[in-house]
């Protein structure tokens, strides 16, 4: 099988799928036009977000029988015309569930307790106490939306802090030792911290607007680690100004290139979550360790290999 590689991974998907006679072609920098040119002659790609694979080039990859991408999200691929024309769609959010999981626990820690607050103001010679008492998970309930892989591992994690975690998810009869499922409904009236782990989907595209954080019983604290689309900016915004939102932690933004690569937009909303204090924000890096990276290259490799080894 002749399988081209569109974006830089781990070295150990390339070794192992020699190993195993695979034909492969690195290519980390064509455009979409060059790679749409030439992908007939590939039976399968592995990417990570560099190319959307739209209609047009799945179209004419007439001899693909996979895409793989190393991360969770396929929101970079039709998934419905992959589907239609019987390519095989594989993903690895196993490699990458521990790292958000520790990514959502670090930044809650690091904003309910002011720990980058505290450390700068004390490294500019400015002590203050109580202005700094932080907040405790203790006895706190977690709200998780989506329990795949990313939510399980979430769960797992806060286990220990003697929270409550309680989540809804599309799918029934999930609950396990960690969190008990309950309806969307019971969550907005019971969390006082939520955090996303959901696909992008037209259903969860700007699943947490006004409406929905209105609709929230308590003032609460926000993680998002799963898709900057999933929140409309604006709306979360005006929720911090206003105290409904206690504190942010967005690991993505509704701003993000389709490549994550970089922001694609400035306006006054990013602009005050990148100067508040209530806001922590990272580079979309929740699932990028280096265990993570050698994690997400071998599921993939595993994945192929169990389909198409010989």
């Amino acid at each position: 099988m002749r399988i081209l590689l569109l974006d830089k991974n781990h070295p150990l998907i390339t070794e192992q799928l020699l190993e195993k006679n695979f034909i492969l072609e690195e290519d980390f920098t064509s455009p979409y036009d060059e790679v749409c040119n030439k992908i007939e002659n590939y039976d399968g790609i592995i990417i990570r977000s560099r190319i959307p694979l739209d209609q047009n080039f799945l179209e004419k990859g007439k001899n693909l029988k996979f895409i793989a991408r190393v991360g969770a999200g396929m929101e970079n691929i039709d998934i419905p015309v992959a589907e239609k024309l019987g390519i095989q769609l594989i993903n690895s959010p196993e490699g990458n569930r521990d790292s958000v999981a520790e990514h959502v626990v670090g930044m809650l820690l690091i904003l309910m307790n002011r720990l980058f607050i505290a450390s700068n103001e004390v490294k500019n010679g400015i002590w203050l106490r109580e202005e700094n008492r932080g907040d405790e998970i203790l006895g706190k309930t977690v709200g998780l939306i989506g329990y795949g892989n990313m939510g399980k591992a979430t769960a797992k994690r806060l286990s220990g802090f003697g929270c409550k975690v309680i989540f809804h998810d599309i799918l029934p009869d999930l609950s396990d030792e960690f969190a008990t499922q309950v309806s969307l409904e019971e969550l907005k009236d019971q969390a006082e911290v939520l955090s996303l782990h959901i696909p992008l989907t037209d259903s969860t595209n700007n699943l947490v607007d006004a409406e929905f954080i209105s609709a929230m019983k308590n003032d609460f604290y926000f993680i998002n680690t799963a898709r900057g689309k999933n929140v409309e900016t604006k709306s979360l915004v005006e929720a911090l100004k206003s105290g409904k939102v206690k504190g942010a932690c967005l690991d993505v933004l509704e701003y993000e290139k389709s490549s994550f690569e970089n922001l694609e937009t400035n306006n006054d909303d990013l602009n005050y979550l990148l100067n508040s204090e209530k806001a922590i924000v990272t580079p979309h890096i929740a699932g990028w360790t280096h265990q993570s990276k050698e994690k997400l290259a071998q599921v993939i490799v595993d994945k192929i290999l169990l389909t198409y080894s010989n």
